[in-house]
């Protein structure tokens, strides 16, 4: 179930170039290119004239040039040079999409055009900001339903048994998390006080005791997910605590971006950043290559529950008091592919 009307990453900003770039997004085949200014343009990905890929030619000045026979395109769309033919018929064109350049990442809008709001894409200002260090790792394509990756992050309790050495502690499952929701957005909180640290955030913040730990999740309808994660002093954490007055803190930001390239597949875009330790060669490490790894993870599960899915559609489910938060999101994205049916009916 794919909402249209809504921003979607197809590529990291470093990714995207000259060079035609082709990417599957909600089963739309896309190229995207650069400008002669840098601009990005995101076309169909393929040619009005016998379905070439336009992603296998050669971008001119603003334009893409088919590989085929040459027909040649604007950032419009439309076919601007055919070799050898004066009059270019008027529906030699291909569809073009609305793209934005934003926080790292280069946004494509898959639905109406009219209905295109930069103001819509979320607001991922840790990604982009000089306090804060982003460490931006390859895309992954994954072999499942993109929205399992809202429910994994949702639902902080398998950190507990999936990231046992790196960023899970038994004390997740202790605390009943805090559940808000509104039309397009759910946040979870949770405060665990005077717990041990996770492994990986003992190491980074040098704690030798217990520590107040967070863990929020801020899910974006239709799939972008924040993770609000760290750990201060004893006394200085919850609601009520002071975190500025804490010796130690680990502050960390997690984004998940998984763009649907069919209903069981996915391009995953995340990053890390943190707020703190920015010079120190062994944290940059541990919140790169290292957190990569943690996400790894994850990835393994994901997958092996698609196939379990794929293989057992009909089977029962169950659900406990932490999938409130991922019921939430996933009845979010059902309203909002519904209205666009409607609409579109």
């Amino acid at each position: 179930m794919f909402v249209r009307n809504a921003w979607y990453v197809a590529c990291w900003a470093r990714e995207l170039s000259r060079a035609p770039l082709a990417r599957v997004m909600l089963e739309e085949d896309i190229v995207l290119f650069r400008k002669d200014n840098g601009e990005p343009a995101a076309l169909e990905d393929r040619c009005c004239h016998r379905h070439l890929p336009l992603s296998l030619g050669r971008v001119e000045g603003d334009c893409l040039r088919c590989g085929y026979h040459g027909f040649k395109y604007d950032a419009s769309g439309q076919c601007v040079e055919i070799p050898g033919i004066k009059d270019i018929p008027p529906r030699a064109q291909v569809r073009a999409y609305p793209v934005v350049e934003r926080w790292k990442w280069i946004w494509v809008w898959m639905g109406d055009p009219a209905l295109a709001d930069p103001a819509k894409i979320p607001n991922l200002w840790w990604a982009d900001h000089p306090q804060w260090k982003l460490s931006t790792p390859d895309m992954v394509p994954l072999q499942c339903d993109y929205r399992l990756i809202s429910d994994n992050v949702l639902d902080a309790t398998h950190l507990t048994y999936v990231h046992a050495t790196s960023i899970g502690s038994g004390g997740l499952t202790e605390v009943t998390p805090t559940i808000e929701h509104d039309e397009n957005k759910v946040r979870v909180s949770r405060w665990v006080l005077d717990r041990p640290p996770p492994p990986m955030y003992k190491k980074a913040g040098h704690f030798d005791g217990n520590c107040d730990r967070w863990a929020f999740v801020e899910f974006n309808a239709p799939n972008v997910s924040v993770n609000f994660a760290g750990c201060v002093d004893v006394g200085c954490g919850g609601p009520n605590g002071d975190m500025s007055k804490s010796n130690r803190r680990v502050e960390l930001v997690a984004i998940s971006i998984p763009t649907p390239v069919t209903a069981t597949t996915c391009n995953y875009f995340f990053g890390f950043s943190r707020a703190f330790a920015h010079d120190d060669a062994e944290v940059e490490r541990m919140f790169g290559d290292v957190m990569v790894d943690v996400f790894r993870e994850d990835f393994v599960i994901l997958e092996a529950q698609q196939r379990m899915m794929n293989r057992r559609p009909d089977a029962p489910q169950i659900s406990t008091i932490y999938d409130r938060a991922s019921f939430f999101a996933r009845k979010m994205v059902e309203r909002m592919a519904e209205a666009e049916h409607r609409q579109s009916a």
